[in-house]
């Protein structure tokens, strides 16, 4: 038995994550795999901060509660990141 995450919980988590902050940030969704990967980067985004700014010892540790919460704020600030990069129309945080 291995400790932290599969690669099939890391999709399974990104999938959730990924569509959870599409339609809290009204994103519209991008798709299956799009989704994906917004949430597996928001993984490793909120598990960086978790861990180092707030001093959360392992905080992306499988298909549980605290992982997807942490995954969906990592998300959430990725879209906001882009938004924001992105200038333009899409440049609202929240449309």
């Amino acid at each position: 038995m291995t400790i932290g995450m599969n690669w099939i919980s890391w999709i399974v988590v990104g999938l959730i994550a990924g569509f959870l902050a599409g339609k809290i940030m009204r994103a519209g969704g991008y798709g299956l795999i799009g989704d994906i990967v917004v949430g597996v980067l928001g993984a490793l985004i909120g598990g960086y901060l978790a861990t180092n700014l707030f001093h959360i010892k392992a905080a992306v540790t499988g298909i549980n509660l605290e992982t997807i919460l942490v995954a969906l704020c990592g998300s959430v600030l990725l879209l906001v990141g882009l938004r924001l990069l992105g200038g333009g129309r899409r440049a609202s945080i929240f449309r």
